[in-house]
């Protein structure tokens, strides 16, 4: 296959529902306000790509590849990360609607989560270690065989994570968030 190579382009304002991105290795570029809803981008390369205010919803992110890629202000509603390309992925999320989205197995080591809602998120057996969620909502996230090692949680809110299940050595925490790592042991915290 021939794909195309594509470096330091800015695409802004672009509906890519319609007519799909063009398979290829996209470098350096940025995409503003564009919309990737239900959009096929199996098998893209985008290394050190940035999205800002893009749509990313449902769409097919079967093989590809992120690679030090920036998502600022975006909705990615229902993403199935774990089908992703996982050779150098790293990604990094400011401000965006990652609901319903699945990161299961994948290494997020060291990934900074600020601003993001990230209700019933799927993280199981997911590396999280080192990991920064700062000011992100975890409602109904499954954290499950998950390792936090080190991960700073300290201003998430609203997560249950069950310590017996999953790796919390050297976490951080505030004592806010007690309840969502203590209410699987039936207790009251005042």
């Amino acid at each position: 296959m021939n794909d195309k190579y594509i470096e330091e382009q800015d695409f802004e304002g672009v509906d890519f529902s319609g007519t799909p991105l063009a398979m290829g290795h996209y470098e350096v570029c940025s995409f503003l306000s564009c919309n990737f809803a239900h959009s096929d981008l199996s098998g893209i390369h985008f290394t050190e790509c940035t999205f800002r205010d893009c749509d990313l919803s449902m769409a097919n992110i079967m093989e590809t590849s992120f690679k030090s890629v920036t998502f600022k202000d975006c909705k990615m509603l229902g993403l199935q990360f774990e089908e992703c390309n996982d050779f150098l992925f790293a990604v990094g999320f400011d401000h965006c609607l990652l609901n319903i989205s699945n990161f299961c197995k994948i290494n997020l080591k060291g990934t900074r989560f600020k601003k993001c809602s990230l209700q019933e998120v799927d993280f199981t057996e997911t590396d999280l270690s080192g990991a920064f969620l700062d000011e992100c909502d975890l409602s109904g996230a499954i954290f499950d065989h998950t390792n936090l090692e080190k991960a700073d949680l300290r201003t998430a809110t609203h997560y249950t994570i069950h310590p017996e299940n999953n790796r919390i050595r050297k976490a951080k925490f505030s004592v806010s968030g007690l309840p969502g790592l203590l209410g699987s042991f039936d207790i009251e915290i005042e």
